[in-house]
């Protein structure tokens, strides 16, 4: 029973359209022809671009990062969509182990209509996340709703997905405290959240880098909590092994949905086994679930284990040795991974 059902969630979730849409950013890297850019402390995979200030790190890291939107999930939902650009930007930021500064965006539409829907949801979140919008570009003259939002931050010391290595425990902290905003998989734990929890829960992640309780994270993206393992995996050079009974996960929702979803708050970070207790506690004093997922191994393989009615079963999820993701290379981290 075991075998056969984490057969099927394996072979459902490879076909995941949020791990698909991973698989194009090789050709995009590629297209650009460097590891990295000028003047930057990270290396492209990770979640933010990191420039020095000062020249060498020591006064800290400006954080930029951008996002842009499926224009479905804009036509759709166009005040939520304005909503997550600013959050998931802020998601970001807090996974480099950062604060943001400010935000501006670029906003298509057809009509104002559509644009003010979209901008009144970007407004909200500001607010409620007291990050202002500095500026922008729009166009309310086209065929279709697109929406990219991009966000200035700063970190005294980076988490990066570079720095996951062997002997690492995974851990996976994820805000249950709200429900599918339908049709899409984006679970929406933020708002109706007080906005003072908000801000509190975010400022977790640069607390955390900055008290060393771990030096790898990354975001639950659109990829889903398995497919952000398999780009950390990526960027760090480095296999992960996932026990899915303990991933924290809401009551009432089908584990192959839970696992391609996009939490609101979601993060994966990597530490030494002797900081997961206090790192775990950081986040349950908040109430937020988190737990010690699984480990991250020498290799390149992602292995899965599940249990169900007394049996358990392992198999492979994803190797990449053999089948890229981002075609990110994990040398180019390596000062990242001391």
């Amino acid at each position: 029973m075991a075998a056969d059902a984490l057969h099927r969630l394996v072979a459902e979730l490879r076909g995941h359209a949020g791990i698909a849409h991973k698989r194009d950013i090789d050709a995009v890297l590629a297209a650009l022809g460097t590891p990295a850019l000028p003047a930057a402390d990270a290396w492209l995979g990770d979640d933010c671009a990191a420039i020095a200030r000062g020249g060498n790190g020591e006064d800290g890291h400006l954080l930029f990062a951008i996002e842009g939107f499926i224009n479905a999930f804009v036509a759709h939902d166009p005040w939520f969509a304005g909503w997550c650009g600013v959050m998931v930007n802020l998601s970001d930021i807090a996974a480099m182990g950062g604060r943001p500064l400010a935000v501006v965006n670029a906003l298509w539409s057809d009509g104002a209509a559509q644009a003010q829907a979209v901008m009144a949801g970007m407004a909200a979140a500001a607010r409620a996340y007291a990050v202002p919008i500095v500026g922008g570009h729009s166009n309310t003259r086209t065929p279709q709703a697109q929406l990219a939002v991009a966000v200035l931050g700063e970190a005294g010391r980076l988490l990066s997905s570079f720095a996951a290595r062997p002997g690492d425990v995974l851990v996976a902290a994820i805000d249950l405290r709200g429900a599918y905003r339908e049709p899409f998989d984006n679970w929406n734990a933020a708002t109706t959240a007080a906005p003072q929890r908000l801000r509190g829960d975010l400022a977790l992640l640069p607390a955390i880098a900055e008290a060393e309780l771990a030096h790898a994270a990354k975001d639950i993206s659109q990829a889903g909590l398995l497919g952000t393992t398999l780009m950390l995996m990526e960027c760090s050079g480095v296999g992960a092994r996932i026990a899915l009974d303990r991933v924290p996960q809401p009551a009432g929702v089908a584990l192959a949905r839970w696992l391609r979803s996009f939490p609101s708050f979601g993060f994966l970070l990597a530490c030494r086994p002797q900081q997961a207790d206090a790192l775990v506690a950081r986040f349950a004093a908040r109430g937020i679930a988190a737990a010690a997922i699984g480990d991250i191994t020498a290799g390149s393989r992602l292995d899965l284990s599940l249990s169900e009615g007394g049996a358990s079963a392992e198999a492979v999820f994803w190797d990449l040795a053999s089948e890229r993701l981002m075609g990110v290379a994990p040398a180019q981290g390596a000062r990242h991974a001391a």
